[in-house]
């Protein structure tokens, strides 16, 4: 891959430049240095990372998502950016047992990391070039902080491939703090051949931990490194081959010499070659020479199985030119486990597109997944937003296509296929944009439109299904205050799918609030010998403006004879619902409906501090009329106003505490849960409650307004008694 590297990306004037920082997060002090691999990732040793983000040093499990804060500086300036782990190679003693010792143990195995982050747009990042490393070789490394004369000059003594002695010069910098994970580079060849893991500090004394005064006998300025070699090995048996590959030796790869083969029977003409070599090499982010070469064959082909998106790059650029080639070089590519489905002009606008989604559109990514790859696709976690789902987009990326295709014809890709059923939750206009990035890709792998058209037929069937899909069984509960303080009413129905049935008579009777639970458990109870579905059933309590914040969820029974307590909202999923409010401004009716059909795809709000008045409330409102959820996070005496007001317009989704004034936990806590999850969401947090309160000290109230299912004909204060 040197014609595509070239001697401008990876000279010894710009070597620095492929240096980064890794910053502790507790001062944001450079723990080490890492090496840029690609545009998007940056390797350094696995200690340098526990150090910055406050582990111990050789820590083996994985940090995981946990973000790590890196700096690079170039001649144009400094970027701050944040990675994350995206390969782990853990430290671990030189017999392979763990951990590492930290006094003990002199050297030792693995400590790698590659971390990935997203290049700053416009940005064109240096890469670096591998080379094995051998005893004699004088080489450069550099502080991470890339400063202009922050190198140190070492030559290697010893290297058995597995670890490598440098000794610096005796004059000018040496290898210190901040330099581990940092690239050792070769002067002669320009290229990396190791990475800085330690360095041997002269020996202290031991009652003051001081240096002892310089006696010719000690050691200086010699530390060891991790060698190309070894990283090699390292990475490719944690999945991550390729990434520093030698440039003057062949890939062990299948698919090698046939697209070598293919590059010089479909491109024989060098002025070709050249041309398209420098246009893979401008969208993949790589360097390359300006004296109007060309790469050869074997280059070519070298980079086509070592730079992931770089076969699909060519047949983008090859789908106008040559679209026959285009199904050559597919075919051959798909013998590598190397090339990825997407380019990365295509990659980045997938990603620019789910970002402009709604949350609550990205929220519902994995369900959308496990509906379009029900037997290929891992299950897969909620993402968390554009970020997460990225992560998961990369992950079906790899999968296969599916089977049904046309004889001859290409089959569909798994992501494909999810993002056409990600399409069908989207609004209209942001269905389009996904359907229309399907159509490109589709069209360059030469998918007939039939099997694309087939795929996204099956992706609206699926949305129809949901739309159709009846809720969970229901048990409703008209509650009203009684004739005594903390007494109440109750008239109780069910609702199994058919329409609400009363199954109580006894509604001028007053309760208890133990008492009230003990009536509603028993209907419950009845509800779940009576369905054969397991379905938990949702208690919507029904209730008059001044009763929204009835402390419905708490009421508990506990006779003596009971073994276990029943806790309304820690069993059951419980909303309150006050059509009241609606019936009182019925000019919003249309609006509710429209709002609650947008439930998965709509927006939402939150109002918060103590500024936000019922005008100002209202005008929001009417500004976002896709909002369909709102979070109240305000003081009482202004929080129950702001609830009202969001459910007079017709917000069929409001989640607020009634405990709490600003900065509620458990407001919070709900919004990192998906709208429709939302009342399993809170019967959680509530059941948290129980068990751990001062965890979990909030009192959420979930209002949830279905229109598309009735409530009974209730006596409310209001003339109008149905919907």
């Amino acid at each position: 891959m040197g014609w595509f590297i070239g001697a401008g990306a990876t000279a010894t004037a710009n070597a620095r430049h492929c240096a980064v920082a890794v910053l502790r997060t507790r001062d944001e002090r450079s723990a080490g240095a890492g090496v840029l691999l690609t545009p998007g990732l940056l390797l350094t040793c696995a200690h340098v990372v526990n150090d910055a983000l406050g582990r111990p040093v050789f820590a083996t499990p994985s940090p995981g998502d946990t973000p790590v804060r890196i700096v690079h500086r170039d001649g144009t300036g400094e970027r701050r950016l944040t990675a994350e782990v995206a390969h782990w190679v853990p430290p671990r003693r030189l017999d392979g047992t763990l951990p590492v010792r930290e006094r003990e143990d002199r050297e030792w195995l693995g400590d790698l990391a590659v971390l990935r982050f997203a290049p700053p747009p416009g940005a064109v990042l240096p890469r670096a070039g591998w080379r094995p490393m051998r005893p004699g070789q004088n080489l450069r490394t550099w502080h991470s902080s890339g400063l202009a004369g922050s190198f140190a000059d070492v030559r290697v003594k010893t290297c058995d491939g597995v670890v490598g002695y440098v000794d610096g010069d005796p004059t000018g910098m040496s290898i210190g703090p901040a330099f581990s994970g940092g690239a050792l580079w070769s002067v002669l060849d320009h290229s990396v051949v190791g990475l800085v893991a330690a360095h041997m500090m002269p020996p202290q004394d031991p009652a003051t931990g001081r240096a002892l005064p310089h006696s010719p006998q000690h050691v200086a300025r010699r530390s060891w490194a991790i060698p190309w070699q070894r990283i090699r090995a390292e990475l490719a048996a944690a999945g991550a081959a390729g990434l520093v590959g030698d440039p003057g030796t062949a890939p062990d790869d299948p698919a090698y010499p046939l697209l070598a083969e293919t590059v010089r029977r479909l491109v024989p003409d060098a002025t070709l070659r050249g041309d398209l070599g420098r246009l893979v090499a401008d969208r993949c982010g790589l360097h390359h020479p300006d004296d109007g070469s060309a790469p050869s064959p074997e280059e070519f082909a070298h980079l086509l199985v070592t730079e992931p998106r770089a076969l699909a790059a060519l047949t983008e650029i090859l789908r106008l030119r040559d679209p026959a080639a285009v199904g050559q070089l597919l075919a051959v590519g798909r013998l590598s486990a190397v090339p990825r489905l997407l380019s990365p002009r295509e990659h980045t606008r997938l990603l620019d597109l789910v970002a402009l989604l709604p949350e609550t559109v990205v929220a519902r990514l994995p369900e959308a997944v496990r509906a379009a790859l029900p037997l290929a696709a891992e299950y897969p976690a909620d993402p968390a937003g554009p970020r997460g789902a990225a992560k998961l987009l990369e992950r079906i990326e790899r999968l296969p296509g599916d089977s049904r295709a046309e004889a001859a014809a290409p089959r569909v890709p798994g992501l494909l296929r999810a993002v056409e059923y990600l399409a069908a939750l989207c609004p209209d206009d942001r269905r389009a944009g996904l359907r229309l990035w399907c159509d490109g890709v589709a069209q360059r792998l030469g998918i007939p439109r039939s099997a694309l058209a087939e795929r996204r037929s099956d992706a609206d069937d699926w949305t129809a299904g949901l739309a159709a899909r009846t809720g969970p069984p229901r048990v409703l509960v008209h509650v009203v205050r009684g004739g005594a303080p903390d007494r109440y009413r109750l008239r109780i129905w069910c609702d199994e799918g058919a329409g609400p049935r009363q199954v109580s008579t006894d509604g001028d009777r007053d309760h208890s609030g133990a008492e009230a639970a003990r009536a509603l458990l028993r209907v419950l109870e009845s509800l779940h010998r009576a369905s054969a579905g397991e379905r938990r059933p949702v208690v919507e309590a029904l209730v008059d403006r001044a009763g929204l914040n009835l402390p419905i969820d708490e009421w508990e029974s506990f006779d003596p004879g009971d073994l276990v307590p029943g806790v309304l909202g820690a069993e059951y999923p419980l909303v309150v619902n006050c059509p009241e409010l609606l019936r009182r401004n019925e000019r919003f009716l249309p609006e509710w409906r429209r709002r609650w059909r947008q439930l998965d795809t709509g927006g939402s709000l939150r109002f918060s501090g103590g500024s936000a008045g019922p005008r100002q409330i209202y005008g929001t409102l009417m500004d976002h009329q896709d909002t369909v959820r709102v979070a109240v996070d305000a003081a009482g005496h202004l929080r129950d106003g702001i609830v009202e007001v969001c459910l007079a317009v017709g917000v069929p989704v409001v989640v607020w505490d009634r405990g709490a004034g600003a900065e509620s936990h458990a407001v919070d806590h709900m919004t990192a849960v998906t709208t429709r999850e939302l009342p399993e969401g809170v019967r959680s947090y509530r059941a948290k409650t129980v068990h751990r309160p001062g965890d979990y000290p909030g009192r959420p109230v979930l209002a949830w307004a279905d229109a598309d299912r009735t409530v009974p004909r209730l006596h409310l204060s209001e003339p109008q008694e149905s919907r």
